[in-house]
Order: structure tokens, then C-alpha cells, then sequence
């Protein structure tokens, strides 16, 4: 979580660390603050809330600059201590020379902080990062990036850190990464830090991201990168393809309203180069090695919240399809409960950020103990893609709403591929069979957009259930986890108690619940268990419930039972989970907005979530 943006250059820099947390205001929005270095002072302004706020309180300070131009700034997701301007980023010692934004969690900060205060530092602050300004002060004696280095050395937990100090006049600032994301940006005669490539993409495409146990010292014409004992690790930067108009509202109210829309256009990105022209799959420039992706014995999926359902929905797909075991877990209990993983065994790691911290331990408790690593992600050059064998890129651009809607169907699509990939490789389905979904995979972009129609529709259903305080959420096989996530949304963004749960699990507690105020959204496309669910449907209705059903076009028998009927395309029903997802993602949205909720920033809530 919080997000980091860093400036030397010859721009105002106050402007650009403002807009840069604007841009960066998804990984949490509890305060914020920047420290400005010029040749004469530093100047530090925090505030409590979002960066509005704090751009006010920057234009009745006015901070002054020199010729050099050099800042750090921050927006927080609260850990240690209490949202407060206090408890703002960044941090500086009691001398006032050396700040410090961070992203993370300093767990022996307590053992530090009384050293030092044995040692007479004065702390006004009850965060954790506070200790970085000070041992850093301790230790410095005229060379910034080695008091960096040897103050690190006593650091235990994971951090991506931001060091400026008025020692230097501001002539350079010292990142350092252990867990949380920092990208630099490279520019001419102006370099960039950031958290996320977002911030960045107004003012360069060419980035390098830094890799754990790694520090980037980067003036306005320079940047060295070595590991934390000073040996170089220097490599060209990446371009990345992300235009700056596309982490941009374009006319939409709210990012996540713009990232449900863009659905078609993202899944179309992510199936380009992988249909062959004659209806076969072509990941190879994906998995590289097909001889040992055919020799997998079992799949383990660990991921966390939204990503965790569509690894529930690929579990369906690759063993339906490719006839091969597949393991889902939630990734923070993985290496708790010592999971038996063999040579033959594959573990896919689903992310967007590709930084999820829970995710990524469990993709090193898999790699330590033997296995091969694949991860499904959306950020090319993310933690989760340089620590695996292979890569399943989903091509959903930036998503900056922090409740995931282009990102999951993405990756469900990612899943399908593999899925069929997997079929195709091993032999368990026929060329005609697999010719049939990938036909249904090109169709999935046009099918997505009839849903969309809807919009309409569901603003007006929304309005029938704003009020409501329960949801219970309802499906069967492949589409169960589809009401999971339908419920997630709904909570996340509206704050509505709403729980997804399989449809047969009702009558074990949940049917408990149902009276006369209590919707229960139900998935019943027509599919092999198509009659199972609409039995589920009566033990609803006979107990007053209100049934609102997502059901497949035409289905006069379901609407004739349920009080509402959402329409979706006719489709395989392994295509279904994908086009289910739209319309409770548009009824979570409107919803939230009749509510008067911020759907792109709900509360307590960050996109990316750094820090176990």
C-alpha cells in the first residue's frame, strides 16, 4: 500500500509530486505529504485526507526552489498510527536534515527507536518509519547513500523508501527497495521514483524497476542502481507501452465506471497473438518451454481477494478442459500450513500489481520447495514476473479504481487460455473442441458489449436496492465464485453486508437469513446445473426472499420465478463466469454511487496491497 513519488529535475517540483500522488492516490488516501529540497531549506507541508487538501496547503506555503529542483511526496495507507498530520510522510529526523516517505512496515522499529532515543533522538511520531530519518542521521558522515545503506542493515521488514537530505543542497535522492514496488523514470535532464507506473506516464515511457535488495541513487542528468553493498547492478531501462490518456478518466465520472467499460477493449489486448488463425492457441512466446508444461502433474493457483476468484474459476477450467488437478489457495495461509508440492508441479501466481505481497511469499514457498513458477499478471516488469519461469501478461492497461473489474476478467481470460493451452499441449481435447473456444473467446468482446447496454437497467435496480443492509449472493460449479466476487464488489465499494456463497451451501445455514427484505442475486445461466439452481430459486421465493437472477437470454422460466431478471449473452458455460461478471459489477457501481460512496476509493481499502 501508500504510494511513493520522488523529483529532481528543473520543473516545479511541488507540481509534479501532486500530480504524481493524484496518480498514486489509489494505494491509500489517509494523509499525504511532500518534502522539498532546494539549495537554501527544505520545505515539508502535510496534510490529513486526499491530496487536495494538501495542494492547498502547498499554494499558501509557496515553497521557494534553486536551480536544482528535488522532492519526495506521499499518500498513506495507515499502519502504525492513527491517520494524523503527525503521523503524515514524509518523516525527518529531529536535526531536520534527512526525509524519508516509506511504504511498508519497519517490524523491529520499536527495538530501534528506543537505541535511539537511549541515544538522545526526539520522535514525534507513533509510525514506524520514523526511525529510517533517524538512523540514517546517525549514521551519516557526508555520503548520503552509504548512511542509507548502513542504516538498512539494521532494519528488519520490507520497505520501498525515498531519502532526500538538505546536506546535498537536494542533488540527489536515494531509493531503496525490499518488497513494496519502486519504478524509476527516466527522463532528460529530470528523473522520476514512483510507487506504480501511473504517476510517471505523463512525463516518461522509459523505466527501470528497482528489484529487492536494491538501491538507485538518481540525480537530474544521472542514476545508479547497485545492490546494498554497493556492488553495480546498472541495466537499460523498459519501455513501457502505456499511454498517459489511458490512466486518464476520459469523460467517465470515475475510473472504475471508465474500467468497466473498457472490458471489451482489454480482453481483445490480452487474446491478441494467442488465437492462431486457425483456431489453436499460441502461447509460446508466453510459457516458452510446451515439453514441460505438458509434463505438469498438478496446478497449485495462489492469489489473494479478486484474484483468488478467478484462480476458484480457473481450477474449473483447467480441469475441465485439460484434465490436470488444480490446488486454489488463499496465498496468506499457503506456506503456513507447509504445502506438499512436487517437481511436476506447476503454481500459478495471479496478481495485477504483480506485487501482492501474500502472493509473492507464497510463490517463494513454492520455488523453495521445487516448483516451477508461473505468474498472471498486468504489470510488465512486477516482482511476480521476474521471479517466475514464465509469464501470463494480461494486457488490461492501468486499472486505478482499487475495486478490480478489467483486471479479473483478464485474468479469467488468461486462465481460459491456459486452460486450452494446457489441452492442447497434452492431448485431452480434440482440434475441433478446441477450435469451438476459441471461436467463443473472439466472441467474448461483442458479448460484453450487449451487457453493457444495460447500464441503464441496472442504475434502476440499483435504485430499487440502495437501502438495502444484506445481500446474499448465490451460483453453481464455474460460477460460484462469481458470486463471491459479485459479493466482494458490492461490500468493497458500497458498504453493504453482502457474502457469496455455492448455491448448495444454502440450506447448511445461509437459508437462515432469508425473509421478505433479505435479495438474494442468484447465477443461473443454463448450464449443466441449471435445474439444481432453480431449485434454489423456490427455496427462496417460499421463503419471501427476493430473487434477483442473472440468467441466459430468453429464459422465460426464470423470469417468471425471480422479481428480477439480469440478462446475459448464450455461451459455453465455461464463458459464462466471464459475462456473469459484468452486470454485478454495474450493479455494485450504481449502487455505490445512489449511496453517495466513492467507488474509485472506498474506505480502508488499497489497490495494491505491499505489506503482509
Amino acid at each position: 500500500m501508500c504510494g511513493i513519488v520522488g523529483y529532481i529535475g528543473s520543473r516545479e517540483v511541488s507540481s509534479v509530486l501532486v500530480d504524481g500522488l493524484k496518480r498514486l492516490e489509489y494505494r491509500g488516501y489517509d494523509s499525504c505529504g511532500v518534502a522539498i529540497i532546494d539549495e537554501e531549506a527544505p520545505t515539508i507541508v502535510r496534510s490529513v485526507g486526499r491530496i487536495g487538501g494538501l495542494e492547498e496547503k502547498i499554494k499558501e506555503t509557496n515553497p521557494t526552489n534553486g536551480s536544482v529542483k528535488c522532492g519526495i511526496g506521499h499518500t498513506r495507507w495507515a499502519t502504525h498510527g492513527r491517520p494524523s498530520e503527525g503521523n503524515s510522510h514524509p518523516h525527518r529526523d529531529c536535526t531536520g536534515r534527512f526525509f524519508v516517505a516509506h511504504n511498508g512496515i519497519i517490524e523491529n522499529y520499536l527495538q530501534l527507536k528506543r537505541r535511539l532515543i537511549a541515544d538522545g533522538h526526539k520522535f514525534a511520531s507513533a509510525t514506524d518509519t520514523e526511525v529510517l530519518p533517524h538512523l540514517i542521521e546517525s549514521y551519516y558522515d557526508g555520503d548520503l547513500q552509504a548512511a542509507v545503506r548502513q542504516a538498512l542493515r539494521d532494519v528488519e521488514g520490507v520497505y520501498g523508501i525515498v531519502v532526500v537530505s538538505s546536506e546535498d543542497g537536494g542533488r540527489k535522492i536515494v531509493a531503496a527497495r525490499n518488497g513494496p514496488p519502486l519504478v524509476v523514470g527516466i527522463g532528460s535532464g529530470e528523473n522520476f521514483i514512483a510507487s506504480d507506473v501511473p504517476a510517471l506516464l505523463p512525463y516518461t515511457r522509459d523505466m527501470v524497476f528497482l528489484k529487492d535488495g536494491e538501491l538507485a541513487v538518481v540525480g537530474s542528468d544521472s542514476v545508479q542502481f547497485t545492490d546494498f553493498d554497493g556492488r553495480c547492478t546498472c541495466r537499460p531501462p523498459e519501455t513501457i507501452t502505456w499511454t498517459a490518456e489511458m490512466a486518464e478518466k476520459e469523460g467517465y465520472a470515475y475510473f472504475m465506471q471508465k474500467e468497466i467499460y473498457e472490458q471489451p477493449r482489454a480482453i481483445r489486448d490480452t487474446l491478441i497473438g494467442r488465437l492462431g488463425a486457425n483456431n489453436t492457441i499460441t502461447l509460446d512466446a508466453d510459457l516458452g518451454d510446451m515439453e514441460a508444461l505438458s509434463s505438469v502433474d498438478r496446478l497449485h493457483i495462489v492469489a489473494m481477494g479478486t484474484s483468488l476468484h478467478a484462480g476458484l474459476v480457473g481450477k474449473f477450467l483447467i480441469e475441465s478442459l485439460a484434465r490436470i488437478p488444480v490446488d486454489v489457495d488463499n496465498a496468506s495461509e499457503f506456506r503456513y500450513r507447509d504445502p506438499i508440492i512436487g517437481p511436476n508441479d506447476l503454481v500459478v501466481g495471479i496478481s495485477q500489481s504483480g506485487e501482492t505481497a501474500d502472493t509473492l511469499a507464497a510463490m517463494k514457498e513454492a520455488r523453495e520447495k521445487g516448483a516451477r513458477l508461473l505468474s498472471i499478471c498486468n504489470v510488465v516488469g512486477s516482482q511476480a514476473a521476474r521471479q517466475s519461469d514464465a509469464v501470463l501478461y494480461t494486457h488490461a492497461g492501468p486499472e486505478i479504481g482499487v475495486a478490480s473489474t478489467k483486471a479479473f476478467t483478464t485474468q479469467l481470460i488468461a486462465l481460459y487460455l491456459l486452460a486450452l493451452q494446457l489441452a492442447q499441449s497434452r492431448g485431452s481435447l480434440p482440434a475441433d473442441e478446441i477450435a469451438r473456444h476459441v471461436r467463443q473467446l473472439r466472441e467474448i468482446p461483442d458479448q460484453i458489449n450487449t451487457i453493457l447496454e444495460q447500464g441503464n437497467d441496472m442504475a434502476v435496480l440499483a435504485e430499487r436496492f440502495r437501502n438495502s443492509k444484506n445481500f446474499l449472493y448465490l451460483g453453481r460449479g464455474v460460477n460460484y465464485p462469481i458470486a463471491m466476487e459479485g459479493a466482494l464488489k458490492l461490500k468493497e465499494i458500497s458498504y453493504i453486508h453482502a457474502e457469496g456463497y455455492t448455491a448448495g451451501e444454502m440450506k447448511h445455514g445461509p437459508i437462515a437469513l432469508i425473509d421478505a427484505e433479505m435479495p438474494v442475486v442468484v447465477l443461473v445461466p443454463q448450464d449443466t446445473v441449471y435445474r439444481k439452481t432453480m431449485g434454489n430459486i423456490e427455496e427462496v421465493k417460499v421463503r419471501d426472499g427476493i430473487v434477483i437472477a442473472v440468467a441466459t437470454v430468453g429464459d422465460k422460466e426464470v423470469s417468471e420465478k425471480a422479481d428480477h431478471t439480469i440478462y446475459i449473452p448464450c455461451a459455453d458455460p465455461l464463458v459464462n463466469p466471464i459475462l456473469a461478471t459484468i452486470p454485478l459489477q454495474l450493479f455494485a457501481y450504481h449502487v455505490a454511487l445512489l449511496r453517495g460512496c466513492d467507488v474509485d476509493k472506498p474506505r480502508n481499502l488499497a489497490k495494491s496491497v505491499t505489506v503482509e
